[in-house]
């Protein structure tokens, strides 16, 4: 990778196109964020995804920073705050690079435009306060049982309706990633994993 002049123009590029009067809390690392997006090719305009057709409409669920999307989006979506849209331009390095991604349509070496719309910041699972509110019984690991009482009362707070599977398929995909040795339980090491940036 060429360092030094390259590195100017692999900027996400972001335009706030809305930004409402109250804007707090403003997205950090690590934060559960509720999104909707369109993602776009910059070069012809054509449009490779819709969140909103997608998922019967339900703005995703993601936490930010962690790599659950790609690189730019994480870039893109930081100190961001609920209501806010923003435009952002994402160069091919931070998005899917020269490999591109077929099955998205997107071609090698593609710069990416989102339109991003936030809905909900939420503290994320990440933190430690999270972990000592989830761990009901302070045994410093996370049983399915509280990690699904948690995110009942998360979803409870901001009053929208949701499925119930959204709330499984969450649950699944936090095990899924984060229960290394597979035992059922999430400890503080394995909850912690995405502290540090692998990528």
């Amino acid at each position: 990778q060429a360092e030094g002049g390259a590195a100017a123009e692999e900027e996400v590029k972001i335009e706030v196109l809305h930004l409402p009067e109250a804007c707090s809390p403003k997205s950090k690392k690590g934060d559960l964020l509720n999104a909707h997006y369109d993602g776009f090719l910059a070069s012809d305009g054509s449009k490779f995804y819709c969140s909103r057709t997608q998922n019967e409409g339900h703005p995703k669920w993601f936490v930010l920073g962690v790599g659950q999307v790609i690189k730019g989006l994480d870039i893109a979506m930081m100190n961001m705050c609920p209501g806010e849209k923003r435009k952002v331009i994402i160069p091919p390095s931070l998005a899917y690079g020269q490999q591109g991604y077929a099955q998205g349509k997107i071609p090698p070496n593609a710069t990416l435009i989102f339109e991003i719309e936030l809905y909900a910041v939420n503290r994320g699972p990440r933190s430690v306060e999270a972990f000592n509110q989830i761990d009901k019984d302070s045994d410093k690991k996370l049983s399915e049982l509280e990690i699904s009482q948690y995110l009942k009362e998360e979803f409870a707070r901001d009053g929208k309706n949701r499925h119930p599977s959204v709330h499984d398929e969450i649950l699944a995909d936090i095990f899924k990633k984060n229960d290394h040795d597979g035992d059922g339980f999430i400890s503080a090491k394995e909850y912690n994993v995405y502290q540090h940036d692998e990528l």
